[in-house]
């Protein structure tokens, strides 16, 4: 690593926590209805509503309200892409989508995964990126964190069989965190470039000609392939460019904040219009671990044991280090093959000797490779630069950050409910080990609680596993791949990680725009989501209605650092040692055979 990439990743890490402290207070205040004047004016809306707020849910009612509030979601964002082309705001008169995109678009928002099999400036009206996509980046955020809220109240209370009202804290999360930060957010963004308006877009005459080489497609949509397998290039070349206009600034806020990912354009943050400066992809970066960070804070604060909120952050934190110093040094190294052909990779003093393939040069290597890394640790999905293009092991490094279950601060809400899970399974293994029964927090870890942590831990590489296994045996899985050999396989592999794990983002190369892909990852999407906060509320109802037990001699502490190293640990063993030899074939492999 460049000095360059040291200064970035210290930076980055002292503003961080510098923010995620007063965040989690705020949060935790908020959820705890400590602030009066926010309680009476969510009464009114209440009663508008016919909600009882004073109602306490248990797990079972809370998980239904949960699933039929994202059940609704799905039909409403799958409605307006059907419709779009009857509906207003679309000055490009943009068609409907077809049922499988907007099954799986529908799906892809409302499990916070934000997925885009599609490219948004060639098919989204602006309605239905405000309508349907920018309001479920909003809801799917909030289900995230009332989750969380009602796992951490599951630790915090004791004999009681409710976890909280899901309608009061979806409420709550929404009005009082995410809207108010989004808001603050969008006039940042505008005022360092972002676009935000409803024109029509416009169609420029370019200084050059432009040239480049594209796929042949067939009459079915998909690139050919020539005998080796390889797609048949053909030249295009055009002097008219068109810019494409639209409400950017507002959903790249909630889009980050809400660790969302969905890109108004299909170049994402790498985007001028979504990303136009290195200030903006500071704030970007930051913005992305903002309240995944704060909620560590907060669950210390909720549990009245802010030692327990410090031993979260920092096991994560640990984790998002070595994987940001692994992302930045793979890039760093630059491609062998070039190297040996005397092509010199150097773009900027900053970033000698480097691989630039797939970056853009207003940004570099470390600022590229750090964003990678967050944005796969936190479960977001945007990107500033292509991971197709980065070196195999600097590939990996996204890849696996997402198997490891997003728990390295991971999405609003979905990361911190993550790593407790895994914190229940170290004080489990740990009480094995020491013959005695675990504790939490006061609360015995009995057999049901281990049930539903089994539940929640292999329910995410079951389906990444079972897709990937039979995308790479069917010839309509095979038919998307454009890189075939190992390559190809690790954007199978990603695909279905990113689905699964809810985080988004794709590996590229891959036609994932197919009846096939389109509902087998929102398969992988719906219960990668769901099938993990389902047995996570059962453990929260289980721990509220426990009796909390003193602690004693025997009784292993959960802070400090040898608890850190242990959950560290599980993380690594458990969540990871599932991928192995699915790693194994993909970027390992193409690691070898670059570097042969």
């Amino acid at each position: 690593m460049t000095s360059h990439s040291w200064i970035l990743l210290a930076a980055y890490s002292v503003v961080l926590l510098a923010l995620a402290i007063p965040t989690g207070r705020y949060i935790a205040n908020v959820m705890e209805g400590k602030f009066g004047l926010l309680a009476r004016i969510e009464t009114g809306l209440y009663r508008v509503c016919g909600v009882k707020a004073d109602v306490d849910m248990g797990w079972l009612q809370y998980a239904l309200a949960i699933l039929l509030f994202n059940g609704l979601g799905v039909l409403a964002v799958y409605a307006l892409q059907r419709l779009q082309v009857w509906l207003p705001l679309n000055p490009q008169a943009m068609a409907n989508i077809s049922p499988d995109s907007s099954f799986n678009t529908a799906i892809s928002f409302v499990t916070n995964t934000n997925w885009q099999g599609y490219s948004g400036e060639q098919a989204m009206s602006y309605l239905t990126q405000m309508l349907a996509l920018a309001v479920q980046n909003f809801f799917s955020a909030a289900t995230g964190i009332a989750v969380v809220i009602a796992l951490i109240r599951g630790f915090a209370r004791h004999s009681i069989k409710g976890i909280g009202n899901a309608w009061v804290d979806l409420t709550r999360v929404t009005m009082w965190i995410l809207l108010p930060i989004s808001f603050v957010l969008a006039i940042f963004f505008v005022q360092q470039g972002v676009v935000q308006n409803f024109d029509a877009y416009k169609d420029v005459q370019t200084v050059e000609v432009n040239k480049w080489q594209e796929p042949r497609l067939g009459t079915d949509g998909q690139p050919l392939k020539d005998a080796k397998g390889a797609p048949v290039m053909e030249d295009k070349s055009s002097d008219h460019q068109t810019i494409a206009m639209g409400p950017v600034a507002s959903q790249e806020a909630i889009k980050m904040l809400g660790t969302n990912g969905g890109g108004f354009f299909n170049a994402n943050s790498a985007h001028p219009y979504e990303n136009p400066t290195a200030l903006t992809n500071f704030v970007q970066m930051l913005v992305i671990f903002l309240i995944p960070g704060g909620l560590c804070f907060a669950f210390g604060s909720m549990v009245s044991d802010r030692r327990q909120g410090w031993t979260i952050y920092i096991a994560m934190f640990v984790l998002f280090a070595v994987g940001a110093v692994a992302a930045m040094t793979f890039e760093q190294q630059g491609n062998p093959q070039f190297a040996a052909l005397g092509v010199d990779q150097s773009m900027t003093a900053t970033q000698p000797g480097g691989n630039m393939e797939g970056k853009e040069t207003r940004f570099g290597i470390a600022e590229s490779g750090l964003f990678a890394t967050i944005t796969t640790d936190a479960s977001c999905g945007a990107i500033n630069s292509w991971h197709d293009s980065f070196t195999p092991l600097g590939g990996m490094v996204p890849l696996v950050n997402m198997q490891l279950g997003e728990v390295v601060f991971g999405g609003v809400g979905t990361g911190l409910y993550g790593m407790l899970i895994f914190a229940i399974l170290a004080v489990f293994i740990a009480g094995l080990m020491i013959g005695r029964t675990p504790e939490y927090l006061g609360k015995k870890i009995e057999s049901y609680e281990m049930k539903m942590t089994s539940i929640a831990i292999l329910v995410t590489p079951l389906l990444v596993l079972a897709g990937t296994a039979i995308a790479v045996m069917t010839d309509a899985g095979k038919a998307g791949i454009a890189n075939p050999g190992a390559h190809g396989y690790s954007e199978i592999l990603y695909a279905f990680t990113s689905a699964a794990n809810n985080n988004g983002s794709a590996f590229g190369g891959i036609s994932a725009n197919t009846p096939f892909y389109n509902i087998m990852l929102a398969i992988a999407m719906w219960f990668g989501r769901f099938g993990v906060i389902v047995p996570v509320l059962a453990i929260a109802g289980s721990m509220a209605a426990k009796k909390r037990i003193a602690a004693t001699e025997g009784t292993m502490p959960t802070h400090g650092a040898l608890f850190i190293s242990l959950l560290i640990g599980v993380v690594l063993l458990v969540g990871l040692l599932n991928y192995v030899p699915a790693l194994a074939l993909g970027p390992v492999i193409e690691h070898l055979v670059l570097w042969k």
